[in-house]
């Protein structure tokens, strides 16, 4: 029963859910480097691409991301969310 109901749900055709977050301090490869990995430890992110030429990080996830998480990631990272974009 829980295949199917894993079926259903990825039958639905449910697309990425795709948000550009404005990240303040992030200078470098290392900085991007330091950003991405955290987030991409928050449960649902399937891709992160930072640059630090314009401070944006894009982030794909699998539905939609508490916003405290992605915050707490970037702290962890030692940078500073401005907010979603």
């Amino acid at each position: 029963m829980t295949a199917s109901t894993e079926n259903s749900t990825a039958g639905t055709g449910q697309a990425a859910v795709t948000v550009v977050y404005e990240v303040k301090g992030m200078s470098c490869g290392h900085c991007e480097g330091a950003v991405s990995g955290e987030l991409a430890e928050v449960p649902g992110v399937t891709s992160v691409k930072a640059d630090s030429a314009t401070g944006r990080v894009t982030v794909e996830s699998k539905a939609p991301l508490d916003e405290a998480a992605v915050r707490a990631a970037v702290d962890e990272a030692g940078y500073e969310l401005v907010g979603a974009v």
